[in-house]
C-alpha cells in the first residue's frame, strides 16, 4: 500500500512552490468581518478564487506538466475535465507550449468550453465526448493508451497533490498568529491531501476539517469504511467537488490527516453563494463555497479562535442563479410547492389568495390543469413565505377549505418532475 512518507514530502510540495512561481499568483488570506463578528472568532478567506484561472487548479496542473520530460512534453497531455482542471490544463498548455487533449461532457456549459479555449488557445484539442464525466473520462483514457499521452489527474496524482499543497505553504507564510482550525472544501481530495500534509509538519496543533457536498460524501464515506469507496448515485449540483469516489492516493493521505470529514448540505451551500454575492460582492461557485458554509456546524467549537477557509474557486455560470435561489429557499424553509384543488367555480382562485395565503405570501409559481372532475380541478403552486414557522397554518387553513392536495417539498422526485 502507498503511503504518505514516502510519496508526499514538504521539501517536494516547497520545490512545486518555486516550479509554479510565474503562473499561480500569490492569493491574499483576507479577515472577513462579516464572519468573523458572525461567530465571534477570526475567520480569514484564502482567496484562491482569484488565481488566473479562477481556481487553485492551475497549481496542480502546472506542476505535474512542468515536471515532463522532453520526450513526453513532446507526445502532448490529456486529461478529462467538465470545469476547473480543464481550465488549469489549458492554460499550462500554452504556456509550457505543449499541445494538450481536453475531453469534456457534451453538456457542458458553453461558457466553460470558451473559457478552456481562450486559456489553451492553438495549444488546445477540445473534444466534447458523453454524457457525463465518466463518459469523458474513459475516452480520455483510450485516447492516452492510443497516443502514449502524459494523463494529467484532477487529483490522484503525486505532483497534482504537491502543487495544490502550495496553498498551505502560502497560508502560514501569510499569518503570525497559530491558526486553530483550518476548513478545506474535499472533491477528489488533491487540495486536502496537499494543504494537510503542510499543516500536520508546520502547524500540527491546527484542526483539519474535510468539507463535502451532502450528496457526495466519498471521502467521508471512505474513511468511514476504511477503504476507498465508490457511490452509488450522487447529487451532481456542487460540479467541482461532487465525486463517486476520491483518489487512492489522495485517501491514503486523508485519512491520516484529516481530523473530521462533515457533509453541507446543497442548499445551505447556495445560501451561502447568495450570501457572499449579496454582502461582500464576491462571487464563488458552489465548490467554492463549501468550507464557508461548514462553519454554522461547528459554530460552538471556532468561538473566539482563528479558522482559515481555503476559498476554492469562482467560475460559476450564471444561468445558474435561478436554481441557487430556489434550493436556497427551500433549504431554508421559505419556499413551498403543493398541489392545490381549486373547486370548479367563479371566485375560487380569489378565494385562495384572500382567505389562505397569509398577508406576506407570495405566488411564485401556478400551473393550473382543468381535469375532467366538474367540481375540482388541481394546480401546482409555489409559494414563498417570510417565515419557515407561517407553513404549519397555511396547511391548516388550506385543509379547512378544501383546498389542499398534497405537499411537495417532501417529495423531491415527484417535485423535480412537476416543477
Amino acid at each position: 500500500m502507498t503511503t504518505l512518507e514516502n510519496t508526499i514530502s514538504l521539501s517536494n510540495i516547497e520545490q512545486a512552490a518555486t516550479s509554479i512561481k510565474e503562473v499561480a499568483s500569490l492569493t491574499p488570506l483576507l479577515y472577513n468581518l462579516n464572519h468573523s463578528e458572525k461567530f465571534g472568532a477570526k475567520i480569514l478567506f484564502k482567496r484562491e478564487d482569484l488565481q488566473p484561472v479562477r481556481s487553485y487548479k492551475i497549481r496542480g496542473a502546472y506542476n505535474k506538466m512542468s515536471s515532463l520530460t522532453p520526450d513526453d512534453s513532446k507526445a502532448g497531455v490529456v486529461c478529462a475535465s467538465a470545469g476547473n482542471h480543464a481550465q488549469g490544463v489549458a492554460y499550462s498548455c500554452h504556456k509550457l507550449k505543449i499541445k494538450g487533449t481536453i475531453f469534456m461532457p457534451i453538456p457542458t456549459p458553453n461558457q466553460k468550453v470558451e473559457q478552456v479555449r481562450m486559456f489553451g488557445k492553438e495549444y488546445v484539442d477540445i473534444q466534447l465526448v458523453g454524457d457525463t464525466f465518466d463518459d469523458s473520462y474513459q475516452a480520455a483514457l483510450q485516447f492516452q493508451k492510443e497516443n502514449h499521452a502524459s494523463f494529467i489527474h484532477p487529483f490522484d496524482d503525486q505532483k497534482v497533490i504537491e502543487g495544490q499543497g502550495t496553498v498551505g505553504l502560502e497560508i502560514l507564510n501569510q499569518i503570525e498568529d497559530p491558526i486553530d482550525y483550518l476548513i478545506l472544501p474535499i472533491g477528489g481530495g488533491g487540495l486536502a491531501a496537499g494543504v494537510s500534509t503542510v499543516f500536520k509538519t508546520l502547524s500540527p496543533k491546527t484542526k483539519i476539517i474535510g468539507i463535502e457536498p451532502l450528496g457526495a460524501p466519498a471521502m467521508q464515506t471512505s474513511i468511514s469504511n476504511g477503504k476507498n469507496t465508490t457511490l452509488g448515485k450522487i447529487e451532481k449540483f456542487v460540479d467541482g467537488a461532487a465525486v463517486r469516489q476520491v483518489g487512492d492516493l489522495t485517501f491514503e493521505i486523508c485519512k491520516n490527516t484529516l481530523d473530521d470529514v462533515l457533509t453541507v448540505h446543497e442548499g445551505k451551500i447556495c445560501e451561502t453563494m447568495l450570501e457572499l454575492y449579496n454582502r461582500e460582492a464576491v462571487i464563488v461557485e458552489p465548490a467554492g463555497a463549501l468550507s464557508i458554509s461548514a462553519l454554522d456546524q461547528i459554530r460552538d467549537d471556532i468561538e473566539g479562535k482563528t479558522v482559515v477557509c481555503v476559498v476554492s474557486g469562482s467560475n460559476n455560470d450564471i444561468t445558474r442563479t435561478e436554481e441557487i435561489k430556489e434550493r436556497a429557499l427551500l433549504y431554508k424553509g421559505l419556499k413551498h410547492y403543493f398541489v392545490v384543488r381549486f373547486p370548479q367555480r367563479a371566485g375560487a382562485l380569489k378565494e385562495f389568495v384572500a382567505e389562505i395565503l397569509g398577508p406576506k405570501d407570495d405566488i411564485t409559481h401556478f400551473e393550473y390543469t382543468k381535469k375532467n372532475s366538474r367540481e375540482k380541478g388541481a394546480a401546482v403552486v409555489g409559494v414563498e413565505l417570510s417565515s419557515p414557522e407561517d407553513l404549519p397554518s397555511l396547511i391548516e387553513r388550506m385543509k379547512e377549505k378544501h383546498f389542499f392536495g398534497s405537499y411537495l417539498n417532501n417529495q423531491p422526485e415527484l417535485l423535480n418532475l412537476i416543477v
